[in-house]
C-alpha cells in the first residue's frame, strides 16, 4: 500500500507554513516581534478593522469539517478527514492565492461546531465548512452566517451548485433550449440536492418542472416525515405532485442530476427524453455510467477528471473566497453565487457538449470569478 504513488505525495502532509519576512538581522527581529510588534497591537486593538491589512486575516479562511460526510467516504471522523482539509487548502492558495488553514473538530454536535468556530473566528477572513453531513450542515452554515461578521460558505451545497447551474447553463445552450423549458430531476436531497435545487431556480430553471429525489423516492408535499430542508424543497418543487420512486420522476425528464452517490437503473434512464443532460456527480463512481449515459443524453458530466465535463467545485470556491476578501464583504450573498456561476458559464466560448465547463486547471477561470463575485458584492451592499 505505501508503495502507491499517491501516499509518496502525501507523506508528511501537503502544506507548510512559511514566514513572509526575513529575520536574519536584529532589526528584522525587533520589528516583526517585540518591541516593534506591540505598536501593530495598540494600532489594532483600537481599530479592529486594521486586522484584514496588517495581519494574514485578510487573506486567510479557515477549512472546518467534523469528518460526518468526507467525499463519499462517509463518517470517518475528523484524523481522516485531514487529508481531503489539506487538499482543500492547498487548491485555495494555487488557484486563489488565498492561505487557508485546515481545521478537524472532535465533536459533531452542532452546537459544539458553532462555539468552536465563532471563537476561532478572529483569526480569520472567511470560514469554509467543508464534509458536514445534511441536515445538520444546515443549521451549521445558517447561525455562524447569522452571528459572524466574515463570509461563512458551506462549499458542499454552494460551490457544487454553483457549478452545476454554471454547467446547465452551457448545457443548454448547447441543446437550443431555454433553462426556463428543462424539465429537471435532482437524485439526491442531502447538502448539495437542496442547494443545487434553490440555485436552479435563482438561475431560472421553472421549480414547477424540477423534481427531487431521495431514498424514498420523490418529494412532494403530500409525503410526511419530512425533515426541514426536504419540506422547502417540497412547496418549492414538483408543482403535479408526481410521487413514486426516480423512475416515474425521470419520465420525459430532460436533465438528470446526480449529488446522491447511489445509482440509478439504466431503466430508470431510458424514460427520459432523448438528447437530452445527464450530470452524474457522485465520486467515485457515478449515479450512471458514463457509457450508459450516453446511450440516452446528448450531454454528460460527472466528477471525474478522466471524463469530459468534471463539475469541480474548483472552479467556484477560490475565485468566490478572493472576491468576497478582495471586496470586504460580510457574507456570501445570492448575487455573489450568480456571479459565480455567470463567470465559470462564460470561461467557455463557445460551449460544446464535450465542454460546458472549462478545465479546473484553466489558468482564466478563478480570476473572472473573483473579479464578478466581488462586482456583485458592491452591488448587493453586502461590503465593510
Amino acid at each position: 500500500m505505501f508503495d502507491d504513488p499517491v501516499f509518496a505525495l502525501h507523506k508528511g502532509g501537503k502544506l507548510t507554513i512559511q514566514s513572509t519576512v526575513s529575520l536574519t538581522t536584529r532589526e528584522n527581529l525587533s520589528m516583526a516581534y517585540t518591541p516593534g510588534v506591540a505598536r501593530v497591537c495598540e494600532a489594532i486593538a483600537e481599530r479592529p478593522e486594521l486586522a484584514c491589512e496588517y495581519t494574514w486575516v485578510g487573506h486567510t479562511v479557515a477549512v472546518v469539517t467534523d469528518g460526518s460526510a468526507v467525499l463519499g467516504l462517509g463518517n470517518i471522523g475528523p484524523a481522516a478527514a485531514m487529508p481531503v482539509m489539506e487538499g482543500k487548502a492547498a487548491l485555495f492558495r494555487e488557484f486563489g492565492g488565498v492561505d487557508a488553514v485546515p481545521i478537524c473538530l472532535a465533536t459533531q454536535d452542532p452546537d459544539e461546531i458553532v462555539a468552536v468556530v465563532t471563537a476561532l473566528a478572529p483569526s480569520f477572513g472567511g470560514i469554509n465548512l467543508e464534509d458536514i453531513s445534511a441536515p445538520r450542515c444546515f443549521d451549521i452554515e445558517r447561525r455562524l452566517a447569522e452571528t459572524l461578521p466574515i463570509p461563512v460558505f458551506h462549499d458542499d451545497q454552494h460551490g457544487t451548485a454553483v457549478v452545476v447551474l454554471a454547467a446547465l447553463r452551457n448545457a443548454a445552450r448547447v441543446l437550443g433550449r431555454d433553462l426556463g423549458d428543462l424539465k429537471v430531476v435532482i437524485c439526491g436531497a442531502g447538502a448539495a440536492g437542496v442547494a443545487v435545487t434553490k440555485m436552479m431556480v435563482k438561475g431560472g430553471v421553472d421549480p414547477a418542472r424540477t423534481m427531487v429525489c431521495d431514498t424514498r423516492g420523490v418529494i412532494h408535499r403530500g409525503r410526511t416525515g419530512l425533515n426541514p430542508a426536504k419540506a422547502e424543497l417540497a412547496e418549492l418543487t414538483n408543482e403535479a405532485g408526481v410521487s413514486g420512486n426516480i423512475a416515474e420522476a425521470l419520465r420525459g425528464a430532460d436533465v438528470l442530476i446526480g449529488v446522491s452517490g447511489g445509482s440509478i437503473d439504466e431503466a430508470a434512464v431510458a424514460g427520459m427524453t432523448p438528447g437530452g443532460a445527464i450530470l452524474a456527480l457522485a465520486n467515485p463512481t457515478p449515479e450512471v455510467d458514463p457509457t450508459i449515459a450516453a446511450r440516452y443524453a446528448s450531454i454528460i458530466a460527472t466528477g471525474r477528471s478522466d471524463f469530459p465535463n468534471q463539475i469541480n467545485n474548483v472552479l467556484a470556491f477560490p475565485g468566490i473566497f478572493r472576491g468576497a476578501l478582495n471586496s470586504g464583504a460580510t457574507r456570501i450573498s445570492d448575487g455573489m453565487k450568480l456571479a459565480a456561476a455567470t463567470a465559470i458559464a462564460q470561461a467557455v466560448e463557445p460551449p460544446t457538449a464535450e465542454a460546458i465547463v472549462p478545465s479546473p486547471l484553466d489558468p482564466k477561470v478563478a480570476p473572472a470569478v473573483t473579479a464578478a463575485v466581488a462586482d456583485a458584492a458592491r452591488r448587493d451592499g453586502v461590503c465593510r
